[in-house]
């Protein structure tokens, strides 16, 4: 984070909690209050374009409870919220409500930017059954400064027919016999030197630290008042070892590549993969013909979530998605929590994701994908889910490319799973903790 953006938002935060002591107020203001006129809420360009009825629901159901407000949504776009909202923090003009991406969370509830809402969670709905992956999003130090809003996770697409063909007629319900389906698939097909039955480029590490969660283990954890690296613990090694068995065994992907180049849904559609590892958005990339030449129909798709070492359960799959969050130096905190609790009701949730088709920010409410099948799994998975280390280093973690580095050695076989993990542990302690 730059330093003057740091100091924007300590100096802008200070006065608007000194003002507020000096009145005697909570800057917590309500209707009838002058300032509480107009509330205004940043979402972005995805609610006004795929469910603009989710939005004009929830401020009509506000505002019958609120007659002397009126919500102003601004919509923004992904590539330049950030600097404008930076901008407004600098200026003393934010808005009351702001869409975040879950990952863009953690530098902004460090630098205090956010409201603490911790000790009104009970009273937002769902707030006892939200996605894990998106709740863990908007804690920090153990305080929640954000409501999740809808998430995105991964699951198994796989080829229906080629599973058919060699004899697995079941989708398997534990890690142990997804990789007997895998080694199934690598008897029948695997002579022809482009097949994969899993499709795992090295560098997939999203998809790997799903396998070091469901074994009990993290990334890093908060420990005596400081990260500490745990890839080198006995549950993360474990996991780590099937990791490089599997993408040494049933993957021909690149060793040193990633899933983004090229994208793994497109190499999928080329017809030479039993299974990928994938967003939900990636089952319509998989069918592209005109663009990226698939070779594939729809009806030879399925999709499961990725189980779990444990049988009958699902392993923990990376929430990508949005959460919603109160500046700090708005003056409409009360107004603007409410209009988010109609906004994340029972009632705009199941109209999300029915308008929206997206998953919503409840286990409660994965049923209502049930009928559909490219979108059901990804639903399903999303019960069971995890996040990044909310460390304020840690994009540098990410941006330092620790652990995709210590993925491409350990699966290319010159070193050892054991020794890499230690050093990108080690890594990953001083880079969370440096000032």
């Amino acid at each position: 984070m730059k330093v003057r953006f740091i100091a924007a938002v300590v100096i802008c935060t200070c006065l608007a909690l000194s003002a507020a002591t000096a009145t005697g107020t909570t800057a917590l203001t309500g209707p009838g209050s002058a300032q509480a006129t107009t509330l205004t809420v940043w979402l972005q360009e995805d609610a006004r374009d795929n469910w603009p009825g989710v939005v004009n629901a929830a401020n009509q159901a506000f505002e019958r409870s609120h007659p002397d407000v009126n919500v102003k949504v601004e919509y923004q776009t992904w590539n330049q919220h950030l600097t404008k909202f930076d901008a407004t923090i600098a200026g003393n003009n934010v808005p009351d409500v702001i869409e975040m991406g879950n990952t863009e969370m953690t530098k902004y509830m460090d630098a205090r930017a956010f409201f603490d809402i911790t000790s009104q969670k009970g009273s937002i709905p769902n707030s006892r059954t939200w996605l894990k992956g998106l709740a863990d999003s908007a804690t920090y130090n153990n305080r929640v400064y954000g409501v999740p809003y809808y998430a995105g996770a991964r699951a198994v697409i796989y080829r229906k027919d080629l599973y058919r063909a060699a004899g697995i007629r079941k989708v398997p319900t534990s890690l142990a016999e997804y990789q007997a389906v895998n080694a199934k698939l690598m008897r029948k097909y695997g002579n022809d030197r482009r097949f994969s039955a899993l499709y795992f480029p090295g560098q997939y590490w999203l998809a790997a630290m799903s396998f070091v969660y469901d074994h009990g283990g993290a990334i890093a954890r908060f420990r005596n008042g400081r990260w500490v690296g745990t890839l080198d613990s006995p549950q993360a090694l474990t996991a780590l070892r099937k990791v490089k068995a599997i993408a040494r065994q049933h993957s021909r992907a690149s060793k040193t590549g990633d899933e983004a180049n090229p994208f793994q849904a497109v190499v999928f559609g080329q017809g030479k993969v039993g299974s990928i590892i994938a967003n939900g958005w990636e089952w319509g990339l998989a069918l592209e013909t005109k663009k990226y030449g698939s070779k594939l129909k729809e009806s030879q798709l399925g999709a499961y979530p990725m189980p779990s070492r444990v049988k009958g359960k699902f392993m923990p799959t990376f929430l990508g998605g949005s959460d919603l969050a109160i500046p700090v130096q708005s003056n409409s905190k009360t107004l603007a929590l409410d209009w988010i609790k109609a906004f994340t009701s029972s009632s705009s949730m199941t109209q999300l994701a029915t308008e929206g088709k997206v998953i919503p920010n409840t286990t409660s409410l994965v049923r209502l994908h049930n009928s559909n099948p490219a979108l059901a799994p990804f639903a399903r998975a999303s019960q069971s889910s995890w996040f990044v280390p909310t460390a304020k280093n840690w994009v540098n973690v990410e941006n330092s490319r620790v652990i995709r580095t210590m993925l491409v050695r350990m699966i290319s076989g010159r070193y050892s799973v054991q020794s890499e993990a230690k050093k990108a542990s080690q890594q990953i302690t001083s880079i969370l903790n440096a000032n």
